[in-house]
């Protein structure tokens, strides 16, 4: 059965003219470009003019007709066809965003209906549940319930100002603050108990869509469990705060920070208990002193 032609606009790496080519496959697209822009076939390959994603004939039957492609001979790079700065940075943005995006939801509940859910829903039922185990006092609980509360609003806040942590996965980011290269590599950590990763698995979610597809298998991993530890010591600190003042920027260090987290790979996140606990030191502010001036 011969393959449904579709047409789609072709152009040169670093020329702005655009050719209309139809091909039913991304080799019959890829040999007709080559031979309209004398180009050699060995070593080309055929991207994504919007921001670099480069085809595989999967990804090839699921363009609409139409899209704009650009042909890279042996040895060019998307990069290089930018025909003006701005086109390079727009494009940039699109791609830094949908990594961004994807990486995100490494930080939301996978259980809830909706994956971009934040983690502070996922805290504020468990730990309800934690809470109505107690209700002997029904206005310890209701303090209890009510302060825990506050501090989940805290940290909701506080994540929606930081635009819950995407900054990690940018790598239009300082180096200090990404966790990848400036080219968009990202290295396993290893796992919790371990300094790096044995197997020195890597990958570049922004080379291709395929590979932004397999960054969303990777997982950020509490060092210190968020299940075991980190949650149920937050919702024991608020039931016995007794008027101390919990520490709940500590607590969301723990649950949406690299303080706290580390990338890895599906094969390095270990299932076993961590056998580690919060910093006791840490789970209520200090108390300010006041001096007398004599």
């Amino acid at each position: 059965m011969a393959e449904r032609l579709r047409a789609f606009r072709l152009r040169g790496c670093g020329s702005p003219q655009k050719f209309g080519v139809a091909a039913g496959s991304l080799r019959g697209l890829l040999r007709k470009g080559c031979r309209l822009l004398q180009v050699p076939l060995a070593g080309s390959r055929l991207c994504l003019c919007e921001d670099g994603t480069e085809l595989s004939e999967s990804y090839f039957h699921t363009l609409p007709p139409q899209t704009e492609l650009v042909l890279l001979g042996p040895g060019e790079t998307w990069q290089g066809c930018a025909s003006d700065i701005e086109r390079f940075l727009a494009a940039s943005c699109t791609q830094s965003r949908a990594v961004v995006e994807a990486a995100q939801k490494l930080l939301s509940d996978e259980r809830a209906p909706r994956r971009q859910k934040l983690l502070a829903d996922l805290i504020h039922n468990l730990s309800e549940n934690i809470l109505a185990e107690d209700k002997e006092d029904d206005k310890k609980w209701f303090e209890a319930r009510d302060a825990y509360k506050s501090i989940v609003d805290l940290m909701s806040d506080k994540l929606k100002s930081v635009k819950y942590n995407g900054c990690y996965f940018d790598r239009r980011e300082e180096e200090a603050v990404r966790l990848c290269t400036m080219e968009g590599w990202f290295s396993c950590q290893g796992p919790f108990d371990r300094d790096d990763c044995p197997c020195k698995h890597s990958i570049n979610p922004y080379s291709n869509r395929e590979s932004r597809i397999l960054f969303s298998t990777w997982n950020l991993d509490h060092i210190i469990e968020k299940k075991r530890a980190v949650v149920p010591e937050l919702a024991e600190a608020v039931k016995t705060r007794d008027g101390r003042e919990v520490n709940w920027e500590y607590f969301y260090q723990l649950l949406f920070t690299v303080d706290n987290l580390k990338l890895v790979h599906i094969a390095c996140h270990k299932k076993t208990n961590h056998n580690l606990s919060c910093d006791k030191t840490k789970i209520y502010r200090k108390r300010k002193q006041n001096h007398k001036i004599s």
